[in-house]
């Protein structure tokens, strides 16, 4: 087995971030990577074909496709029959937590990866979490992330037993969506593997109005990079 800090597990959707994300930990020198992605009730499954094909791509050790029902919970644009805003403001888009957030959606799929961690014996763990171009989740914040890690390094017995820490690693925590784009180009990212809209056509065409199409547009704009996405 490799040693534990040659490893890293990366939780990935399939989005630009997390695509990104993967490519980091690469770069970072973590030579065996594992990605983690979620089938959770998410209102389509074009982001889960995203995810497997980036794995398959960028050539991790192993991907899995963890499944669990959130929409059991609901109370999300995400998981349940609540329309997703469109058009919005960047001003509406930072203001207030918006009805795209799933409850609680970090915490679990953060508590997952450190339950494959253990048994792996791996000590790091890369989400693309972002806390500028975050869309209001709570669960980008910093904070969050300070308070995960701090359980982490409570709650596991390959902690507990060892002077090693665990270590969650946000790079994309406080640069633009401009700037992780530019890094994931200067990484060899190809953007057109990825998927970020909430609300696409049958086909996985991006719908262009929701949040996360506006901020990605955004994102190529700033950058001066051409947005390899299709939209419908």
């Amino acid at each position: 087995m490799p040693t534990p800090r040659t490893t890293a597990i990366v939780l990935t959707s399939g989005g630009l971030d997390s695509t990104t994300c993967l490519a980091i930990a690469r770069a970072e020198g973590f030579q065996t990577i594992y990605s983690m992605t979620f089938d959770y009730g998410q209102r389509h499954r074009h982001e889960l074909a995203a995810a497997s094909l980036v794995a398959k791509t960028l050539g991790v050790t192993e991907h899995r496709v963890i499944q669990i029902d959130l929409r059991q919970f609901g109370h999300s644009a995400l998981t349940s029959d609540i329309a997703v805003p469109k058009d919005r403001p960047e001003s509406q888009m930072s203001t207030g937590v918006p009805i795209t957030y799933v409850p609680a959606r970090n915490t679990i799929f953060l508590s997952y990866a450190l339950a494959w961690a253990e048994v792996l014996s791996c000590l790091d763990v890369y989400i693309g979490v972002n806390a500028i171009d975050y869309s209001g989740y709570p669960d980008c914040r910093p904070e969050f992330i300070e308070a995960f890690q701090t359980l982490a390094n409570l709650a596991t017995r390959l902690t507990t037993e060892s002077q090693e820490k665990f270590r969650i690693h946000t790079p994309l925590l406080r640069l633009t969506k401009s700037q992780i784009i530019q890094r994931g180009s200067s990484l060899g990212v190809d953007y057109s593997l990825t998927h970020s809209c909430y609300d696409p056509t049958p086909t996985g065409l991006a719908c262009g109005h929701c949040d996360s199409c506006l901020l990605r547009k955004k994102g190529f704009a700033d950058a001066n990079l051409p947005d390899p996405t299709r939209y419908a």
